[in-house]
């Protein structure tokens, strides 16, 4: 009797050491990121001279973190940078903006709606910064804005989701551009609201390609 009751209790013991290695095994759950939203992202283009079209006052970019969920200074890691409708990707060549960039990142442009993106889709095209194309093309409907030449604002392109690997090339973001002005008129007027006040959403997930 006595060695029975030792038999079922050496196989209570396997099975539950069993299942506790399967449990140690098994991969962490990946946390759900969270959308943050940054308001007045201030980043002024170069002041140029009407007249003569000259550059007077260089201005330089303005560079992000999506991990600090903030702007940070020079010498500090930074994924993005803004300076007036443009915005560069620390990954690729070295342009003529005069900003070095040593990291992985790339962008990527997808027409859909922001809370529907639930995952950095597989067939994603990343693309980087080089001396020919800029990874979010600049001008009126080639990027994330909309220009219209009769009013003179600058308006996000509706549907319009950016994907971004960041710079460590493990993450990924996707943002969505609400406003160009500071506090982020419903209805700008380019004389009197302050441009190049960024105000986006996004949402970053360090470690994956799941944002939900």
């Amino acid at each position: 009797m006595t060695t029975n009751i030792t038999k079922i209790a050496g196989i209570v013991l396997v099975a539950v050491a069993l299942t506790a290695c399967k449990k140690d095994d098994a991969p962490a759950p990946v946390s759900k990121a969270e959308a943050k939203t940054i308001t007045n992202l201030h980043a002024p283009n170069d002041v140029i001279d009407r007249q003569t079209g000259q550059v007077v006052e260089k201005k330089p970019f303005v560079k992000f973190s999506f991990a600090k969920g903030q702007a940070v200074a020079d010498g500090e890691a930074w994924d993005i940078a803004f300076k007036g409708t443009t915005i560069i990707v620390n990954g690729g060549s070295t342009t003529l903006d005069e900003v070095t960039r040593n990291g992985q990142a790339a962008a990527a442009i997808l027409t859909a709606v922001f809370d529907e993106v639930k995952a950095v889709p597989e067939a994603t095209e990343w693309k980087q910064d080089s001396n020919e194309n800029y990874a979010i093309p600049r001008g009126g409907g080639n990027g994330w804005y909309n220009y219209n030449p009769q009013t003179y604002v600058i308006s996000p392109i509706p549907g319009r989701v950016l994907l971004f690997r960041d710079a460590a090339g493990k993450g990924y973001a996707k943002v969505e551009i609400l406003s160009y002005y500071k506090d982020a008129p419903a209805n700008p007027n380019p004389f009197q609201n302050e441009s190049a006040y960024y105000t986006f959403r996004y949402v970053y997930q360090p470690a994956g390609v799941q944002f939900e």
